[in-house]
């Protein structure tokens, strides 16, 4: 029975690849690349990575769903010419040849990996111990590899700066979008007052359990970001400007403060992001608290888009 689900499982993903690659509305091609992110999730679980499924649901297939959604409808009125153009037969073929060639050689790639395959699980499970954390993606995220998460932090805050800089001159430093009129009696708004005080209770738990068990700051900053966006789109609360200095403080100061966590090691264990002994879940406790909030309002105002509106407006 589970062979027969898992192939189930199997059969769908591919089919939902093939939809969100042919599909030539934007929006049918969004819906099946979002689907195909809630369903490679479910893939996840089966193979016990719950850390990856809950983050593969909450960025894959939500905040990305969500910024593909919104980028289809800022080019909704050029779908229709785009629409109306078709390739060359020689072109299509071309590029289904090199899809196909790409496929069979990650087959084949998969297929000559050694048994069992090369990993470093039994270094990190030796290690663990010396971090205090009982979650291994944690540990491996913040302690082993901990320059690599400092960075990706840096990436998303770089990636909010890039979202900005296409807000017009007129609007430079206000807010995005347009304020939302909702009827305050409708569905959308009971439900922006209904789901946050839960999303907010369920959010921080999936933070503050990633130290030990699947979860994290990532996955626990989706989930707020999103009630935070919901009440944005039911008119309960508006996007903040993106000039005010104390939202652009609160920004910088997850990876500032990862970094100076980082300069710390540098002084007290020999070497930067290194711990000293005894300190390391402490140490990694602050980073993860320090990036919270950052998390939660770059992925907001990721979504919210660049300023379109004056900060009085």
């Amino acid at each position: 029975m589970t062979a027969v689900v898992s192939v189930g499982i199997v059969l769908l993903l591919v089919v939902l690849g093939l939809w969100t690659v042919v599909a030539r509305a934007a929006f049918l091609a969004i819906a099946g690349f979002v689907a195909y992110g809630l369903l490679l999730a479910l893939v996840w679980v089966r193979l016990a990575g719950v850390d990856v499924a809950l983050t593969e649901a909450a960025i894959g297939g939500g905040l990305t769903g969500a910024l593909l959604i919104g980028a289809a409808s800022r080019l909704r009125g050029t779908e229709a010419r785009c629409e109306a153009e078709r390739c060359a037969p020689a072109t299509r073929g071309l590029a289904l040849l090199l899809s196909a060639l790409v496929s069979i050689g990650l087959m084949v790639c998969v297929l000559l990996l050694p048994d069992p395959p090369p990993t470093l699980a039994p270094e990190v499970a030796q290690a663990m111990p010396a971090t205090a954390v009982g979650n291994p993606i944690t540990s491996v995220l913040l302690a082993f590899r901990a320059l690599d998460t400092l960075l990706e932090a840096i990436v998303l805050v770089i990636a909010l700066i890039g979202v900005w800089s296409m807000s017009p001159d007129k609007a430079w430093g206000g807010r995005p979008g347009s304020p939302q009129a909702v009827d305050p009696n409708g569905t959308l708004a009971y439900f922006a007052r209904l789901l946050p005080p839960i999303g907010l209770v369920i959010g921080v738990y999936v933070f503050w359990a990633g130290a030990d068990h699947p979860g994290g700051k990532f996955q626990g900053a989706t989930m707020l970001a999103a009630m935070w966006m919901l009440m944005q789109m039911a008119g309960l609360a508006d996007a903040p400007p993106v000039g005010h200095r104390g939202w652009r403080a609160a920004i910088a100061a997850g990876p500032l403060a990862f970094i100076a966590v980082g300069l710390l090691g540098v002084f007290t264990a020999g070497g930067f992001l290194a711990y000293p002994e005894g300190w390391a879940k402490p140490l990694i406790v602050v980073v993860e608290v320090a990036l919270m909030p950052t998390l939660v309002l770059v992925l907001g105002l990721l979504l919210a888009g660049p300023a379109a509106r004056e900060a009085n407006r």
